[in-house]
């Protein structure tokens, strides 16, 4: 009996792996694995957007340490930076929000400037979406 048990409980885990999940507010969430790695990947890819520009490219995390918060900047004696994002149970354009505006408070831009590389950064986003699709 304890063997049907145990057999059943697997299969459920196997069933459920890699699956969406919807919580109470009805928006779709991915498992928290594809949402690391998206992070990972989102991370990636506006790393390769400013490198080339003369801006720093700082190191991403999840989550920020301090409870309660959606996004930190830690700037390091070394001259680096890390910027902390909660992903989980967040929509994930406020995760890339925050992720650009990471990146545009390291470089401490603003007006223009700042303005151009958050476009910048969200076509690089977009242009991967894109190329994903088509493929």
């Amino acid at each position: 009996m304890k063997e049907i048990k145990k057999n059943k409980t697997e299969n459920k885990r196997a069933e459920t792996v890699g699956m969406r999940v919807i919580h109470g507010n009805n928006q779709r969430q991915e498992s928290s694995t594809g949402r690391c790695l998206a992070f990972a990947e989102a991370a990636r890819l506006l790393g390769m957007a400013v490198r080339g520009q003369e801006l720093a490219i700082p190191s991403f995390r999840s989550p920020p340490r301090e409870v309660g918060r959606r996004r930190t900047l830690s700037r390091h004696e070394d001259g680096s930076v890390t910027v902390s994002v909660m992903v989980r149970n967040r929509v994930w354009e406020a995760v890339l929000a925050d992720m650009i505006e990471g990146i545009v408070a390291t470089n401490r831009m603003d007006g223009i400037d700042a303005e151009a590389l958050r476009d910048h950064l969200w076509e690089a986003l977009e242009g991967e979406s894109a190329q994903r699709e088509a493929a």
